[in-house]
This record gives C-alpha cells, sequence and structure tokens, in this order.
C-alpha cells in the first residue's frame, strides 16, 4: 500500500483525534452502582443524591467529588426515611478511572418502621357520603403495614379530592400527624377529615346557537339546586361530546359563594358539521372483505332531529337501511325512531332477502334503557334445499339493557345485561305466530391487579308449532368471533343436507383470563362453548379453547385470537379479529 502524503494523513489525524476527544467524553462522569437493593429503593436514593445531577458532567475535579461524597451518607439516609426505614447502615466505595468516577454504595437498610394505630374518619355534613366511606373503607394505611410516607401523603390527598369531587369544597384535615417511635420501630396515623357543607349548582348558563335552549337543558346532567359534584360536570361533558351536535364544548365552574353555598356554571358549545359523510373499508375472518358508506344529518332542524342514511357491503350481508330519531324526554338517552330496511344476509347456510320498517321507543328507567317496538317485515327465505318461501309478519317486542356507565355515572359496573322479547301474533296479520326470547350477560372480575376473568353467556328461545315456518332472520346460530370460537360465523346450528339452517334456541358461553401487560396491551386464554339446536333435551355443544391479543383504549378493545375447535376432530386453528366496547 503507497504511503500517504503528509498533507493528506493531517486531516486524517484530525479526524481521529475528534473522535478520540468524543469517546473519551462519553464516558466521562460519574457511574453509580446500587447494588442489592429494590427498584423503589435506588430510585429513591438516586432522587435524593447530589451525586445524580452530576452524573453527565465531564469537568468533575476531586474537589467535587469530595464535596459531594460527604453528602452521600446523609442524603442516602433521607431517602430511606420516607419509605420507612430509619436504621440503615450505608458505605460507600469511589474511585476514578480517568475522567469517570465509579461510586459504589452499599446498603442495608434494616428493620422497617411499621404502623402501629391507624385512625382515618370524617366527620361534617358529608362524613356519611357514599364515595367518602368507601374510600374510608378501603384506604391503604393498614396496622402492620410498613410505614410509607408516600402512601400517607396519598391518603391525605385523596380525601380532600374526594370529598370535593362530591361538592364539600371547603374540606379540610382537621388533624393530620403522624407520630413515630424509633425505639419501637412504630408509627401511629391520626387523620380526620371535616367535610365542610355541600354546594350546590347555581346559575347555569349556556352560550350556543345550535339546537334550541330547552332540547340543551335536557342534555345536561345537572339542574340547579342539585348538589355540586366533579362526577355531573363529566357526565354533562361526554353526553354533550356524543351528541355529536357540538364541535367544541366547554363547561366552567364560576366562583364558589361561600355565603350561599352554590356553584355557578357556563357551558358554551360551538356547532358540529350538519352533515357527515364517512366511508370506511376493511377485513374480518367472519366477513372477509366489507365496506361502508355513511351519511349523517345531524341536525335536521333545531330540535335536534336527526337522519343517517347506511350503505353496508361484505360477503354475507347486503344493507341499504335509513333511520330517523327524534329525541324526546331525556334527549341523550331517550327517543322516538323510525326505521326502514333493505337487506339481503348468508345466515349460516341459508339467504334471507327482507324488507323492513318499524318504530320505537326508547326510555330510561333508573338505570335500565327500556325499548318498544315493533317492525312490519316481508322476508323471503331461500333454504338450502332451494326452496324459496315469502312471508309477512309483524313483530312488537320489548327490551331491556344496562345503561353505560359514562351516562349514568357512579362507580364503574363489571357487567352488561340486555333481555329481549318479541313474537309474531297471527292475530296482528302475521303469516306464522311465534315467540321468542333472547337473554345475553357479561361479567368481569379482578382476581388481582394485572388479571382478570372475562364470563359471557347468551340464551335464545322459540315457541313455535313448526320450526321450519321460523324466518331465517328469527333462527339462532352460533360461531365467530363473539360466540364459539374457532368456528366460522352462523356456522353452528342444525344441519340439513350437511348444512346450517339455523335453530330454535341457542345456548353459549365463555370463560375468558385476561393478563394486562404494559402500553394497554393484554394476554387472553379462552374456553368457549355453545350450539344452536332444535330441542332443550338434546343440545349439541361444541366447544374450543385458544389464546388471544388485547389492546384497550377508554371505551373499547381490539383484539387477535387463536382458537382450536375441541369437539371437532380434524380441524385446525382459526384466527379471529374483532373490536368490541367496553360496559
Amino acid at each position: 500500500m503507497a504511503a500517504m502524503s503528509g498533507t493528506a494523513a493531517a486531516p486524517v489525524r484530525h479526524l481521529l483525534a475528534l473522535l478520540a476527544l468524543l469517546a473519551h467524553n462519553a464516558y466521562a462522569g460519574i457511574e453509580i452502582r446500587i447494588p442489592d437493593v429494590g427498584t423503589a429503593i435506588e430510585n429513591n436514593i438516586r432522587a435524593y443524591l447530589s451525586l445524580t445531577r452530576y452524573e453527565e458532567r465531564s469537568d468533575i475535579t476531586a474537589q467535587t467529588m469530595s464535596r459531594l461524597q460527604r453528602r452521600i451518607v446523609s442524603e442516602t439516609r433521607l431517602a430511606l426515611e420516607p419509605l420507612g426505614y430509619y436504621e440503615p447502615e450505608i458505605s460507600y466505595d469511589i474511585r476514578q478511572d480517568g475522567d469517570t468516577w465509579h461510586v459504589r454504595i452499599d446498603v442495608k437498610p434494616g428493620l422497617p418502621v411499621r404502623l402501629s394505630k391507624v385512625e382515618v374518619r370524617a366527620v361534617g355534613a358529608g362524613a356519611q357520603e357514599r364515595s367518602i366511606r368507601e374510600y374510608l373503607a378501603g384506604e391503604a394505611l393498614v396496622p402492620g403495614l410498613r410505614l410509607n410516607h408516600g402512601n400517607y401523603e396519598r391518603v391525605k390527598t385523596n380525601l380532600l379530592r374526594t370529598a370535593r369531587n362530591e361538592g364539600y369544597l371547603d374540606a379540610r384535615l382537621s388533624r393530620h400527624e403522624l407520630l413515630i417511635d424509633r425505639a419501637t420501630r412504630q408509627a401511629n396515623i391520626e387523620l380526620e377529615l371535616d367535610t365542610g357543607p355541600r354546594y350546590r349548582f347555581g346559575d347555569i348558563s349556556v352560550i350556543q346557537d345550535v339546537i334550541s335552549e330547552k332540547s340543551m337543558r335536557r342534555l345536561l346532567r345537572m339542574q340547579e339546586g342539585d348538589p355540586y359534584t366533579l362526577d355531573s360536570l363529566l357526565r354533562t361533558q361526554y353526553v354533550l361530546d356524543d351528541s355529536q351536535y357540538f364541535s367544541m364544548v366547554d363547561i366552567e365552574s364560576g366562583e364558589p359563594d361561600r355565603t350561599a353555598l352554590i356553584v355557578p356554571v357556563t357551558v358554551t358549545a360551538e356547532p358540529n358539521r350538519k352533515h357527515r359523510y364517512a366511508t370506511s373499508l376493511g377485513y374480518g375472518t367472519d366477513t372477509d372483505v366489507r365496506g361502508k358508506f355513511t351519511w349523517d344529518n345531524r341536525r335536521v332542524n333545531h330540535s335536534g332531529h336527526r337522519f343517517k342514511l347506511q350503505l353496508l357491503g361484505s360477503s354475507i350481508v347486503k344493507e341499504l337501511s335509513g333511520r330517523y330519531v327524534v329525541p324526546v324526554m331525556d334527549i341523550a338517552l331517550e327517543k322516538l325512531e323510525f326505521t326502514g330496511t333493505i337487506v339481503e344476509e348468508e345466515l349460516g347456510d341459508t339467504l334471507s332477502q327482507r324488507a323492513e320498517a318499524g318504530a320505537g321507543l326508547t326510555q330510561v328507567l333508573g338505570r335500565w334503557q327500556r325499548v318498544l317496538f315493533v317492525r312490519l317485515s316481508n322476508e323471503t327465505t331461500t333454504e338450502v334445499t332451494g326452496m324459496r318461501r315469502t312471508d309477512f309478519y309483524v313483530f312488537p317486542g320489548i327490551s331491556y339493557s344496562t345503561l353505560p356507565n359514562y351516562i349514568i355515572g357512579g362507580r364503574l359496573r363489571p357487567y352488561r345485561l340486555y333481555g329481549e322479547l318479541r313474537g309474531s301474533p297471527t292475530t296482528l296479520g302475521s303469516d306464522a305466530s311465534f315467540l321468542q326470547i333472547r337473554l345475553q350477560a357479561e361479567r368481569v372480575f379482578d382476581l388481582a391487579p394485572l388479571w382478570h376473568v372475562n364470563l359471557r353467556a347468551e340464551i335464545g328461545a322459540t315457541r313455535i308449532d313448526n320450526p321450519r315456518e321460523l324466518p331465517a332472520s328469527q333462527r339462532f346460530f352460533a360461531g365467530g368471533e363473539r360466540s364459539v370460537r374457532g368456528f366460522a360465523l352462523n356456522e353452528l346450528s342444525p344441519q340439513q343436507n350437511g348444512k346450517s339452517i339455523g335453530g330454535r334456541h341457542l345456548a353459549t358461553g365463555t370463560i375468558e383470563v385476561v393478563r394486562d401487560l404494559p402500553r394497554n396491551f393484554g394476554l387472553a386464554s379462552f374456553y368457549d362453548i355453545g350450539n344452536a339446536f332444535d330441542d332443550f333435551s338434546d343440545p349439541r355443544l361444541e366447544y374450543s379453547a385458544g389464546v388471544g391479543l388485547r389492546y384497550n383504549v377508554a371505551v373499547a378493545s381490539f383484539g387477535v385470537d387463536l382458537a382450536q375447535p375441541l369437539s371437532v376432530s380434524g380441524r385446525g386453528p382459526r384466527l379471529h379479529l374483532y373490536i368490541s366496547t367496553q360496559f
């Protein structure tokens, strides 16, 4: 290789020198090691150490290190006291390697101070408030536990926040004592919350020109004179946002009147776009490729009437539907609805083609939502044999369901219930007479902070003299992502010539164990069982098991499941993709 000239070699030498300097500086500073202690202890020590603020510095002299090391023992001791350790043994070792200082701190925390006597109580007008009593019953300060100053401060803060969220704006801690006996390693705590009087909503000003004043007032979750609560404000925000009438909603509480014990509130809202057009294209294991077009008229008039037109297409269903909604009473929850639908749908191996028109009245009864409805349907059912029959039906019915928590407020409800009763009497002009009931239930049990058990069940039953007179749309099928996974959508039902034709009855159930992971992910394992059938005395139940991945956001869960049928030999696993809402 030819020798490099002096002129050419100079830039190379400069570059090498620069790289050496950068490498040298990259390792300069302080390296701190605190071995053989838990994460909580190590993090707290690092937070207290002055050394930590110098870790990235490259100009640490021997004099600076001498000054810093004199603080190590006292700062480490201070870091351990909030965690309940008042008798630690602390030693350290420091050595220098070039411009890098290596600091090792050895800590033996010793025996902790433990809680001996704990008194946490509430007095005043709100002492019996449910949320305050529930917090006191479940608070984290229990005799026998290691003293943790962080938990103590957190309980103080949460007590005040709980009271103020319920409208006790003058709440204060009339006693807050933490007495520590280092000799016996015991601590006594006494906390007393004086709630003071409860405030109520004063004048509620509404600034908007989107819907009528009367309709707007019906959307609010609070009225003048009601107890002032943060929950009422949050539910109002949710309802106004969910109504889609408004693009922006601002709810601002005014200065409390300490004499009249009232708080004025101002609600400001800006109009949303009146018309909304949306298209979507997707894929699901049950439907293959699917597409949807939607047109929403969010405000047909100043009373808040709505109209929605939707076109849906996939490999199993093609549907055109229109819906006109007239809000009534509590317009966030109660409505009179008129619908019209033309649909062609594959249900198992049976084809349903129908034109329907209906009306329904949705009402709120406490924590329940009731729907009274009637539907007129002209349906053509094509059986697997090729036989076609067209019949006219009148379906009156009633349904009950639990309301979402964000609407009714209070604690998160760990269950969801739905029940529906419908029929088709010939006395109203139907070509066939039947009575049908459907019940659905879901329940979540929290086994531990990161472990949950989800239970789901569905039961359906039909009373009819001739099962084959039941229109395809009213028959039961099982299988698919929200039923018995491992089987295709609507695959499970009574068979004719090896084809699924639907059944009079239905029973399905799911047990699912979920382990939460960081960043809103989760892992699940599940067992599904169920089928659709014609006779409760001899149901053939299929079952499957599998695993899944979950991703959860505020009000929805996205999942991927791999399920293996266990009741049928020779079948491979099936993949399911789904989106479900929280209840």
